[in-house]
């Protein structure tokens, strides 16, 4: 009984520390970028984070006034970008490329990315997770089968 006693108050004690650590909250596009917001930037790719559920691309941006600002670019899961066609080496560091994207609603400088271009010509879909944008299931591979 006493080993019972000692057991069930371990995983008490243990659910206890483990719904005490915060959790990563995954929200939906609408809920952090505006749908109606589209932004275009220009700038150089500072790192690349192939992670899940979402990715993330940083590119410092030269302003109007000359001064540089970095923002994140989310993209889609690793899975995502595979089948857009975007390799690990795709994206190199120092890279100049122009991103177009959906602002977040709160001003941050954040996008949820939809294209990317790179100085040759080479496009790629980005996974973004709106899913009113042209393409969306394919980008994704929700497709139809």
């Amino acid at each position: 009984m006493r080993i019972k006693s000692l057991v069930s108050a371990l995983g008490v004690a243990a659910l206890g520390c483990a719904l005490s650590v915060p959790l990563a909250a995954h929200h939906s596009f609408a809920a952090e970028y505006d749908g109606t917001a589209v932004i275009t930037l220009k700038g150089v790719i500072t790192k690349v984070e192939r992670i899940n559920p979402h990715g993330w691309i940083y590119i410092d941006v030269k302003g109007a006034n000359g001064a540089v600002a970095n923002w994140a670019v989310e993209t889609g899961a690793p899975n995502a970008l595979a089948k857009a066609g975007v390799k690990k080496d795709s994206l190199p560091v120092g890279k100049e490329v122009i991103i177009t994207g959906f602002r977040a609603k709160d001003g941050s400088n954040a996008i949820n990315g939809n294209k990317i271009s790179l100085a040759d010509g080479t496009d790629f879909m980005l996974g973004t997770s709106n899913t009113a944008v042209p393409g969306y299931q394919e980008i994704r591979g929700d497709e139809k089968k």
